[in-house]
């Protein structure tokens, strides 16, 4: 995933691309956090969320943004790691084994990525859960309008229908934990995220 991730990345920047849209297929958001640090030496920064995710979206795109340097980046880290497209040592990672584990140098900045990918993530929730719920609601309607609205269907429907819910809001009580706790984090350093709309 690494390797495709990465030569799709090389490809727009090749091709002066002003957004590289992606989502994280890393199966983790700290090794997606270090592929972002990868993409800046590479001159793309991280840039949030993706308009191209529907809203919602438990897989969203996240966007990159070319920098005014990226040229100068991309020629220096292909200069100075030319097998990273090959499964060679990438920039500021460590070498052999897991290839998206951060040197001690750059730690700092990947958990900064780490936190404003997560901040992100986290305002997807609301949505996404609200759309299932109703999703399930006229899943479940379909077949008691066959059989019949009895007392007993409708209560084990409405008592599926509670469960998921019940879910919904667990989640949603984690993602707002998750929310404050990395804004936090940011705003410790200094960080202003997410930017306002009109910087």
């Amino acid at each position: 995933m690494l390797k495709a991730q990465l030569r799709a990345l090389l490809r727009e920047s090749a091709q002066s691309r002003e957004r590289y849209e992606t989502r994280n297929l890393q199966r983790s958001w700290r090794r997606f956090a270090a592929f972002a640090y990868i993409a800046e030496q590479y001159g793309y920064r991280y840039d949030g969320l993706s308009p191209l995710s529907p809203n919602g979206s438990p897989n969203p795109y996240f966007a990159f943004r070319r920098l005014p340097d990226a040229p100068e980046r991309a020629a220096w880290s292909a200069q100075h790691y030319p097998a990273a497209p090959d499964g060679g040592p990438l920039p500021g990672m460590r070498p052999g084994g897991s290839r998206l584990r951060p040197l001690p140098e750059v730690r700092h900045e990947v958990d900064l990525l780490h936190a404003r990918i997560m901040v992100d993530y986290s305002r997807t929730h609301r949505r996404r859960g609200l759309t299932a719920l109703l999703v399930l609601l006229v899943a479940m309607l379909i077949p008691l309008s066959q059989t019949g609205f009895s007392a007993q269907s409708l209560l084990v429907c409405g008592a599926v229908w509670l469960f998921f819910a019940a879910l919904w809001l667990t989640g949603l009580a984690i993602a707002r934990h998750r929310y404050r706790k990395y804004s936090r984090v940011l705003r410790d350093s200094g960080v202003d995220w997410p930017p306002s709309p009109s910087r």
